[in-house]
């Protein structure tokens, strides 16, 4: 999660912030920074900083940094005269902006992939003494690191729950909503349209040949129906609208914002999909009223459908 614009800030983040703070007021460098490295930008995440020209979402160049050389074993951890340590002379970095004193350690995930670093600069030199937080700096980029694992193993689960979650609600044929992923958005459907005054409308599909198709033509071929109806509706709607296939040969729609005239619309648009490609449906609308309930609009719809097939068998 991102910081700003009332989006809760991440855990890693938040701990980058305070390790950031913490170092800074305990060392006398000028610059405290997190890190990220993606293959050679060199991104600077989070900065505890008092006098130099970085800001944080600045991308600098990973090869011109002393961070590359001390990750590469080039360079130690901690430079208190960096001008005397030749790889650190020689890096471009240094001129650029002043650079006296140099403390950084990497920050990896557990299987080792180095994700950035914490480090530190500061224009002038600084005392041999400084060496004697190395151990606290290495202890904060190992907690960062594991709380950077804990955050991406906690993604990975959730990315498997809503995997699971739309795999569970998911017609296995047709690829449309099944009757769970349909009374889930019935309920949530009915709450936004009751809490924002937005019109929402429902229809009822009943393919009429499927069971005839299936018994003369075999299951095959009537799978291939009911994947091509389910084709069909979705291209007769919107993103925003919503599918599911009930059971059987029979399928359910939800029109979001979609008024008794748009939806009357809509409806014949299906028709004449469905006739384009030789599929007889029957279909009945309503339109929701707060009063009544989404179910009753359903049970309207669904008389509808029956009186539009009962029709057809007449004729």
């Amino acid at each position: 999660m991102i910081s700003g614009s009332g989006i809760e800030q991440s855990v890693f983040e938040s701990s980058s912030r305070s390790v950031l703070a913490l170092l800074q007021k305990r060392t006398e460098f000028d610059l405290w920074m997190m890190t990220q490295t993606i293959g050679n930008d060199w991104k600077i995440l989070h900065t505890a900083n008092r006098s130099y020209a970085v800001h944080e979402g600045m991308v600098l160049r990973w090869s011109d940094s002393f961070c590359s050389r001390m990750v590469d074993g080039q360079g130690p951890r901690v430079a208190a005269q960096s001008d005397t340590i030749p790889c650190y002379a020689a890096a471009p970095i240094a001129q650029q902006v002043p650079i006296g004193a140099y403390m950084g350690v990497p920050v990896s995930y557990s299987d080792g992939r180095l994700f950035g670093t914490l480090c530190a600069i500061d224009p002038e030199p600084q005392p041999l003494s400084v060496e004697h937080e190395l151990s606290l700096v290495e202890v904060c980029g190992e907690l960062l690191g594991s709380i950077l694992d804990t955050e991406q193993r906690s993604r990975e689960l959730a990315r498997l729950l809503t995997s699971c979650q739309k795999e569970a609600a998911t017609d296995r044929l047709t690829g449309v909503f099944n009757r769970t992923g349909w009374e889930t958005a019935i309920s949530v459907e009915e709450r936004r349209s009751t809490r924002y005054k937005k019109p929402l409308s429902v229809v009822v599909v009943d393919l009429d040949d499927l069971k005839s198709i299936n018994d003369n033509q075999g299951h095959r071929v009537g799978d291939e129906v009911l994947k091509t109806a389910a084709q069909v509706l979705r291209g007769a709607l919107r993103e925003s609208d919503i599918v599911a296939r009930l059971g059987g040969d029979e399928f359910g729609v939800l029109l979001i914002d979609c008024n008794e005239k748009g939806a009357h619309s809509v409806v014949e648009k299906m028709k004449m999909a469905f006739s384009t490609h030789g599929i007889n449906a029957s279909i009945g609308k309503s339109t929701f009223n707060e009063k009544f309930g989404l179910d009753a609009a359903i049970d309207q719809a669904d008389r509808e459908m029956y009186r539009a097939k009962n029709n057809r068998k007449q004729h």
